[in-house]
């Protein structure tokens, strides 16, 4: 996925997000955030967007920027605020931008703020869709096409799960293919009680499968939605949804 199209995503989500917290309410609960409510997920959402900025911004090397204050009226509009700036300050950096990531194998920062900002809009936006109809979406009903999935578990897999953080260790080695059924791309995961190994397409035989949409699986590895089907190690998608998480540190 381009830099453009990222950029785009982030507005678009963005205003998902927002139009669901003006349309609903912003008192709205929200299933897949136990304890937020829309308020809640929008302040957060904007809190984010403007700690992207003042990375991007400032080409910071560390992540300590003061959390932004969230105003008690006129979230929505104060969230697109945020993301029309957040994307205003990613077309304007330069592409060899010098700031902090925090991912393995990450791309060039300006490229790892632009991509992470949109999965992480992305994934709230569903959630905001959640607090709308009350339930978790279908992937179908979320509209994420393929090529966004792909993208952001590219960015899961090879970013995220192999940090010497990760929690997701076996003693005994497991492996297991990540394989979207809508689009030519897979992952194939090792694990053992060293970080998790991640290699691009089938790499070898391996003990077990996980395979659904590329947004099922996009949606899914976040703990979003129960659209995976797991073939071979039936207690891996437990395991992955107790230890595997999304955080900058």
């Amino acid at each position: 996925m381009d830099f453009a199209r990222r950029l785009t995503g982030i507005q678009a989500a963005t205003a998902e997000l927002a139009a669901t917290v003006d349309e609903v309410g912003p008192s709205a609960s929200v299933p897949t955030c136990p304890g937020w409510t829309l308020a809640d997920l929008a302040g957060h959402q904007g809190q984010v967007h403007r700690w992207a900025t003042a990375m991007v911004q400032h080409a910071r090397t560390d992540f300590d920027v003061e959390p932004a204050p969230v105003p008690t009226d006129n979230v929505g509009a104060w969230l697109r605020s945020g993301a029309d700036t957040l994307v205003q300050t990613l077309a304007a950096a330069p592409e060899d931008l010098q700031a902090a990531v925090f991912v393995k194998n990450a791309p060039p920062p300006r490229e790892f703020w632009a991509r992470r900002q949109l999965h992480e809009t992305t994934i709230h936006a569903v959630d905001a869709l959640a607090g709308r109809l009350g339930k978790m979406p279908t992937a179908k009903q979320t509209g994420i096409d393929p090529e966004l999935a792909v993208d952001g578990l590219t960015e899961l897999l090879t970013g995220f799960l192999p940090r010497r953080s990760s929690q997701l260790r076996s003693d005994d080695p497991v492996s297991f293919l990540v394989a979207p059924t809508d689009i030519d791309a897979a992952w194939t995961v090792r694990v053992s009680t060293d970080p998790p190994q991640v290699s691009a397409g089938t790499d070898g035989n391996t003990d077990g499968v996980l395979a659904g949409t590329a947004a099922a699986l996009y949606l899914g590895l976040r703990n979003r939605g129960d659209e995976i089907s797991v073939t071979g190690v039936p207690e891996l998608l437990g395991e992955w949804r107790e230890k595997v998480r999304v955080s900058w540190n």
